[in-house]
């Protein structure tokens, strides 16, 4: 099997390498990643300049770019064969709810939809590295598992492992995205010169994380598998619409 890897945390993140040992087992894996942190960068794709895949001492290639930019040149440039599988990760925080917008985590899947297979996406609740081998452990297990799972063209799985040691964890549950409630205010500040500026604030808690929800299922202890879709079609609003359109014309 071969496997791109590709992350938003950056090429030399512990995530990354960690996913990296986890699959390397069992798969020939290639790593294209961000040469720095370009978390919340969504699906970004940079067409302003050109891009330099550099590859480092350890065999992973760092792009200046985005995840999205670093699977794109992965399936359209760099690799002499096509993968058979497009995994990102593991990030360090979760990607739950509305988070999948702004993941360059996500994104970095999503953008493995031209490859024709199901990809993935793995996220650790946590910004610490002490059950970061949690989080591989199910990455490994997933992916070798993955040549039974039949999904439509153009899906992806987003897997969140709750911040637990292997032990503790309860299993694995099948989940829908949950919400966030509105985020914070962002933080004004003033720099020496007297330039005022903004950081964008944490995001804002679950306002929908009831059972079923990912939210739930990290908070109970067990891991969480969203499947995701690039169709962001409203198809029950269509009748509607089209009434109002109707009534355009």
């Amino acid at each position: 099997m071969r496997i791109l890897i590709s992350n938003d945390d950056g090429v030399t993140a512990p995530g990354i390498a960690a996913l990296h040992a986890a699959l390397a087992e069992f798969a020939h894996c290639t790593v294209i990643a961000p040469d720095q942190d370009r978390s919340g960068c969504s699906s970004a794709l940079t067409i302003d300049r050109p891009l330099h895949p550099v590859t480092l001492d350890n065999g992973f290639i760092s792009v200046n770019g985005t995840p999205v930019d670093c699977v794109h040149l992965g399936l359209n440039a760099l690799l002499e064969e096509a993968p058979d599988l497009v995994v990102s990760g593991i990030n360090l925080g979760a990607n739950l709810g509305d988070d999948v917008i702004y993941s360059g985590t996500v994104a970095a899947a999503l953008e493995g939809r031209f490859n024709g297979s199901t990809s993935f996406a793995f996220s650790l609740a946590s910004r610490q590295l002490d059950n970061l081998p949690s989080a591989a452990w199910y990455a490994r297990t997933l992916i070798q598992a993955q040549a039974e799972l039949a999904l439509p063209p153009r899906t992806l799985i987003n897997v969140n492992v709750p911040n637990l040691p292997l032990s503790a964890i309860r299993g694995i549950r099948l989940t829908r995205l949950g919400h966030r409630a509105r985020a914070a205010r962002p933080s004004l500040v003033v720099d020496p010169r007297g330039k005022p500026g903004y950081w964008i604030a944490a995001a804002g808690d679950a306002e929908d994380g009831g059972p079923g929800t990912d939210f739930h299922a990290l908070m109970q202890g067990y891991v969480s598998v969203t499947p995701l879709q690039l169709d962001r079609t409203f198809y029950p609003a269509f009748e509607t619409l089209g009434a109002w359109l109707e009534g355009l014309n």
